[in-house]
């Protein structure tokens, strides 16, 4: 029978609750408990697919087509659990559904109320689909006093009550900040977070506070004794060398141990070798590249969260460092632009996706720049479909190539998917209709040509990757393209979606129409990731 981890968070945001809630599920992992995470969020979006980056950060995907939180990437990369759509619920979701129930009926004219209809349905969440896990750990989104977390809250109060404090705990990240005027810590700060959870009717059995100083003997006490915990459940949580850092620093503590005392546990020490490795590997690199990321969100890291990670673990699986270098590709667009000045120092130039046309011609020229600097590049999901309009207007002779995306044009060398064939069936999307919910998203297999770099590459002809996207390269302009050097070396198993592109004339130049960092590992990096960054190392010891 599942325990439950409820995790919240005072005083600010912006804390680290689900890489803190990552971390914990790594632990209790690392001790042989099966473990699975969920991320309450209490935006009123169904979710975050139709969110700008700059608001929310990425979108992460899961396997069955979920358009989720970043969290759960997170989650994702820590415990090597794949996420699904039950791991991710909003407000929005929850109001949809109760009032798509109460048009049709289904509450008997009763009057639907916040206590019980919207808190029974967040209970619901948190129990569904839970198998035979030991952990279910639920971290709550936003910060204890937001109106819009409060059903939440409420929620999690009456489940501690329903299941017994015995299958429940509730652990409260907070901050305590140090005032370098008084050159000391605060905890007046946590306490009041506490004191507003426990008015709430939940009362924290583990506080994990962050904070940039070691937290003394004496404030640890003070929060134990005015936040009605043990002085060993006041664990201090401080800034890290590195993510990849926080579990054995977190157990260290004894945030494991303590969570575990809790439940009355007592089980062998957390098998952590694998954690000494990836820090190992991270902090002790033998070289280091530098990779252009060249994209239109790039004044927001959060945007492109997993591609970053998956850059590092293929630095990880190559024991170098990576260095990041975003250029918006808007620069690129500007008459003076100096590309060569900023690319040209590159070991490998990456394009990510995107949507929209702002920056469409800046990746295109960098698409270009990389293929006749003979420069390693990787292009993923609108990187791939900016290799291929490159590859019609330079090197296949259709100068007017370009996106429907991007408005009308004669050569539609990328154009809307309408319909695609699928696990479930045929699926299909009208041109007009709403933006959630309409794309080619979810795993979906390839088949690779035999032979081919990607085949080399993944070890295997046939593959499933992550998928996010409503436009797809044209394949009636798979002729002309590949007489212009770029094979179509994946396709779709019913081969009329073309899934990867590659150059066999050049050190590395790979196109990919689904998202592979959003299955990177620290402890498995992706492929393709460890092969472009074994590409960029190659021609770092060129330059």
């Amino acid at each position: 029978m599942a325990r439950f981890i409820f995790i919240t968070g005072g005083v600010v945001s912006s804390l680290g609750k689900g890489l803190m809630a990552a971390s914990l599920a790594a632990l209790l992992q690392a001790r042989g408990y099966k473990v699975r995470i969920r991320k309450f969020d209490p935006y009123l979006n169904v979710d975050p697919g139709t969110m700008s980056p700059y608001q929310h950060g990425e979108v992460y995907v899961t396997d069955d087509g979920a358009e989720t939180d970043l969290d759960l990437g997170h989650y994702e990369r820590f415990t090597g659990v794949s996420a699904c759509q039950s791991d991710n619920i909003t407000s929005g979701r929850i109001y949809r559904d109760i009032i798509a129930r109460e048009r049709r009926g289904d509450y008997l004219g009763a009057t639907v109320q916040v206590i019980p209809h919207v808190t029974d349905a967040i209970k619901q969440f948190a129990k569904d689909d839970t198998g035979d896990h030991d952990f279910i750990l639920c971290e709550i989104g936003g910060t204890v006093g937001d109106i819009e977390s409060l059903p939440f809250i409420e929620a999690i109060r009456q489940l501690r009550n329903e299941l017994g404090r015995d299958r429940t705990c509730s652990v409260h990240v907070t901050l305590v900040p140090y005032i370098a005027a008084a050159g000391e810590l605060k905890t007046k700060p946590t306490q009041h977070s506490v004191r507003e959870l426990t008015g709430l009717g939940v009362q924290p059995d583990v506080l994990l506070c962050r904070c940039e100083q070691p937290l003394p003997e004496g404030e640890r006490n003070k929060i134990a004794q005015f936040c009605n915990v043990r002085k060993e459940a006041v664990i201090p949580a401080l800034d890290a060398s590195s993510i990849y850092s926080v579990p054995l620093q977190y157990h260290g503590e004894g945030l494991d141990a303590e969570v575990l005392r809790h439940f009355g546990l007592d089980s062998p020490a957390p098998e952590l070798s694998r954690w000494d490795d990836i820090v190992d590997r991270y902090q002790n690199p033998e070289g280091e590249v530098t990779i252009a990321v060249v994209g239109k969100y790039v004044g927001l890291p959060d945007a492109y969260k997993s591609l970053n990670e998956a850059l590092v673990h293929g630095g990880m699986a190559n024991r170098v460092k990576v260095n990041i270098r975003w250029i918006d590709a808007e620069v690129f667009e500007k008459e003076d632009s100096e590309i060569a000045g900023l690319l040209e120092p590159m070991h490998g130039i990456l394009v990510p996706g995107g949507f929209g046309e702002r920056g469409t011609e800046g990746k295109i020229a960098s698409v270009r720049f990389a293929r006749e600097r003979d420069i390693p590049f990787f292009g993923i999901c609108l990187g791939m479909q900016a290799s291929c309009i490159e590859a019609a207007r330079n090197a296949a002779g259709i100068a007017t190539a370009s996106s429907t995306e991007f408005g009308e044009t004669s050569e539609p060398v990328v154009g809307i998917i309408t319909e695609w064939m699928s696990d479930e069936g045929l699926q299909q999307r009208a041109e007009g209709g709403d933006l959630g919910g309409t794309m080619r998203v979810g795993a979906y297999d390839a088949e690779l040509k035999p032979g081919s770099r990607i085949a080399s590459i993944y070890g295997t002809n046939n593959i499933s990757e992550r998928h996010r996207h409503r436009y797809e390269v044209n394949i009636a302009y798979r002729e002309a393209l590949e007489k212009g050097g770029l094979i179509f070396s994946g396709m779709s198993p019913d081969g009329l979606l073309p899934e990867i592109v590659e150059r066999p004339d050049h050190p590395w130049f790979v196109g990919v129409q689904f998202h592979p960092e959003l299955k990177s590992r620290p402890f498995d990096p992706h492929p393709l990731f460890a092969g472009f960054i074994e590409a960029a190392l190659t021609q770092a010891r060129l330059v």
